[in-house]
């Protein structure tokens, strides 16, 4: 086929342009199954790679590919800092791709193998643990180094940085119950991210540790919407203390429970997961368990170019120390 190119390859095999890359360049590191696949697809349109083509796998772009989902929340500009920093140290650029709802992760994931990242930093906890593993398992085929930032996988094989959010959890909600407190609610959201799930288990076992029913209780992180959940709730139920996974749902719920007349923290605690700037700016000022955003995302760039760069691994699942911000909604 005259004037067959890269792409026509790439699209007729099914593959990636990175693929077709790697089966010309470096065919060891393709498993036989696809490496046989292109070449027949090669040999098929009769196609004579260039040598752009030919150094499209040997060639370090010097970019790292960072997949995200919402840029608007705060504990997501810290974990980019933390990132950039690391990576202006090491001299990688930074691209950022934006895996929004509804959209398909394989197609976002294409585009990303697409422009020749030297690695990834998948930042996306929206994704259930189904879509998670397909993205996951996508990456993989694709052979560039990954690490989950701040991001939770069941998979031992997958790199990933976070703190133990179950642990954590599980421990803020066994201190409030040796204070006395009993009509404890987790906060979390109705979208299900990958650690919120995390910290419900850990609040769950607490709970009936000693002998109460779990009380989780779910809402939006749009304060127009989780306003009136919180006004209806505070109507019709009671609550002594509230754990709550998102720092800015934490003060629409302290904003709400005193507009009805309750004092926090002398009637109802309030807790956040996060200790993001809503905390200090929230009144009462927000006690919170302590996430470090800023080094997860500098410990996950760290970790990938260790990948990047074929340096020695000596832990791939890395849990960062955590602590508790004691401020005056406790």
């Amino acid at each position: 086929m005259a004037n067959t190119n890269i792409y026509d390859v790439a699209a007729a095999a099914k593959v990636s342009l990175a693929t077709v890359s790697r089966v010309m360049n470096k065919p060891e590191k393709v498993n036989p199954e696809t490496r046989e696949r292109v070449l027949r697809v090669i040999k098929e349109l009769g196609y004579k790679p260039n040598a752009i083509a030919r150094g499209l796998a040997s060639r370090r772009s010097t970019t790292v590919g960072v997949i995200m989902s919402d840029v608007s929340r705060a504990s997501t500009s810290q974990l980019l800092g933390g990132i950039i920093d690391i990576a202006k140290k090491y001299d990688y650029a930074i691209k950022i791709f934006s895996m929004l709802e509804g959209e398909d992760p394989k197609d976002i994931l294409k585009t990303v193998v697409a422009e020749q990242v030297d690695g990834i930093l998948f930042l996306n906890d929206e994704l259930e643990e189904q879509m998670l593993n397909v993205v996951i398992n996508g990456i993989k085929d694709a052979q560039i180094p990954v690490v989950l930032c701040n991001v939770i996988s069941e998979d031992l094989d997958v790199p990933s940085v976070a703190i133990d959010y179950d642990k954590a959890t599980y421990e803020i909600t066994k201190d409030l119950l040796e204070k006395g407190k009993r009509q404890i609610y987790l906060v979390s959201t109705v979208r299900k991210y990958s650690v919120n799930l995390h910290k419900v288990l850990g609040y769950e076992r607490a709970m009936k540790e000693c002998g109460l029913e779990p009380l989780v209780f779910r809402t939006s992180g749009e304060v127009s919407i989780n306003k009136l959940h919180f006004e209806e709730f505070i109507k019709n139920n009671k609550m002594d203390a509230a754990i709550v996974v998102r720092d800015s749902i934490a003060v629409s719920l302290i904003n709400t429970v005193i507009k009805y007349g309750y004092k926090v923290p002398d009637d109802i605690s309030v807790v956040g997961l996060q200790n993001t700037k809503y905390a200090l700016l929230s009144r009462p000022t927000l006690t919170c368990v302590d996430t470090p955003v800023y080094d997860i995302g500098a410990v996950s760039m760290r970790l990938l170019t260790k990948y990047m760069l074929n340096e020695a691994v000596d832990e791939k699942k890395v849990f960062l120390p955590y602590s508790v911000v004691k401020r005056e909604s406790y």
